[in-house]
Order: structure tokens, then sequence, then C-alpha cells
């Protein structure tokens, strides 16, 4: 396992590694972290639909600035090793998008390795967009996570449009088996979630008894956070990120 040298207070270290996947396969994987070896989390950071990107890389080395050991997955790595990121999606697209089974097995190697890097104190979150969104709440139903962010996923309840171009359900028969406290960040212009479907999502969870907070965002639409877009909204991604820091804060520290 790679090390890291201790340096001044506010530096990191960011890399590209591999890790194990699902079925044990070998799959890129961007890692960022703080400097020193103080106790602390780790966060799982599942990539957009347009892929493994320099803005996803971005979040990744955020959320190592924020005190977190934080990996993302390349998702499309076996499909399309060394593409460019458009390239890669067009190919995951092709084939009918990543399947739900292969993308729990990638976020568990994730998780796994981030717990055991040295200052691992063993609580990990996960965190997606668009896409991610979706794959984040279907990780935190499968797997053993302590906290799970949903921004604008989609298809997490609802029908599933005919003629979408990917193999994808929704997510109703997993979300008995939510274990991790969730954050959900949405925009009131977004059709996919629509905000009759976060609701849903709501009034579910509530049933549920299931620990989670919603957020919804006036004058945002689908992709408000990805600031290389024009759905981009300032207001809105800077409140989303204090709720997450806060949120990872309270469930992953200590």
């Amino acid at each position: 396992m790679t090390q890291y040298p201790d340096t001044s207070p506010g530096s990191l270290f960011a890399t590209t590694i591999t890790v194990a996947g699902h079925d044990g396969d070998e799959i890129e994987a961007y890692l960022a972290r703080p400097a020193g070896e103080s106790a602390r989390g780790g966060v799982v950071v599942i990539h957009h639909m347009p892929g493994y990107d320099r803005e996803t890389k971005e979040m990744v080395r955020r959320f190592a600035e924020l005190g977190y050991d934080a990996i993302c997955p390349n998702l499309y790595h076996r499909e399309a090793p060394g593409a460019a990121p458009d390239d890669a999606s067009a190919v995951s697209r092709a084939n009918g998008g990543v399947p739900d089974e292969r993308l729990v097995g990638d976020v568990a190697g994730a998780a796994a390795y981030l717990r055991a890097l040295p200052a691992a104190n063993g609580k990990v979150g996960v965190i997606g967009h668009c896409s991610g969104g979706r794959q984040s709440v279907l990780a935190a139903c499968r797997l053993d996570l302590d906290a799970a962010v949903d921004c604008y996923g989609a298809f997490v309840v609802g029908e599933v449009p005919p003629g979408l171009g990917i193999r994808v359900t929704n997510l109703l028969p997993d979300l008995p088996d939510l274990g991790a406290p969730l954050l959900g960040l949405f925009g009131t212009e977004d059709q996919h979630p629509s905000p009759e479907q976060v609701a849903e999502l709501g009034r579910i969870l509530t049933e549920q008894g299931k620990d989670f907070e919603f957020h919804s965002y006036e004058d945002a639409g689908h992709g408000f956070f990805a600031v290389n877009r024009p759905g981009y909204r300032v207001a809105a991604a800077n409140d989303g990120w204090e709720r997450i820091a806060a949120f990872f804060a309270k469930y992953l520290e200590g």
C-alpha cells in the first residue's frame, strides 16, 4: 500500500491507483488523501454518467481538503481503459450502462480500500451525482456504509421511460434495506427526479422509518453542482456543499 509523507497542514496528495472491484477485477481509481495520519473517515465518490472526468476528480480532492480519504472508481474502466471520459461514457451507454451488481462490487472494493488505509477510522460514506446519485442509494441499500448522499439521482423511484438506452430499474425493492443515513439534494426544476418523485421517495422513507434529510433548491434543475455545465447554480451548489460537509462530519468523524 502506498505511503505518503507528512507535510504542512492543509496539504493533500492525489494519485491514480488500481483497486479490486467487482469479482476482483482490477480497475482504475482516483485517490486523494490529506497530509498526516490522524484518524479520519473515507468517502467513495461515484462519478456521473458523463464519466470519470476532471470535474469529478476535483470533487475527490475537495473531500481530501475537508479531511477525508476519498476515492472515485472508474466505472467504465473495463469497457474503455484509458479513454477520454466522453468516449468511455458513450461505450458504456452503448452496452446498456453499468450493471447494478457490478456497481455495488466496485463501490465495495473502493470502500474496502479506504478502510484499509493507515489513518482510517473505519467509517465510509458514499456520494453520487446524476446516475451516481441513484447508485449511491443503491450502494447504501446493499453495503455496510455509514452515510450516503444522493445528488439529484434519477430513477430511485418512478417508472423508467421506455427507449432510455440503458438498462436501469427503480430501487423500490431495495429501499427497505437502506442501512445508512441519507442526504438528498435536488432541484425543483428537475424532471429526473421530478419534485413529485422526490416527495414520493420521502414518503416511502418516512413510512419505513429511515434516517434521511432532503433539500430542494428553487431555480435549480438537473446538474446544478456541475461547474462546467449550463445547469450550474452557484447558490444551490454552495449551500449543497455546506450541507454535505456537515452531514459527513456528523456521520464519518470520530
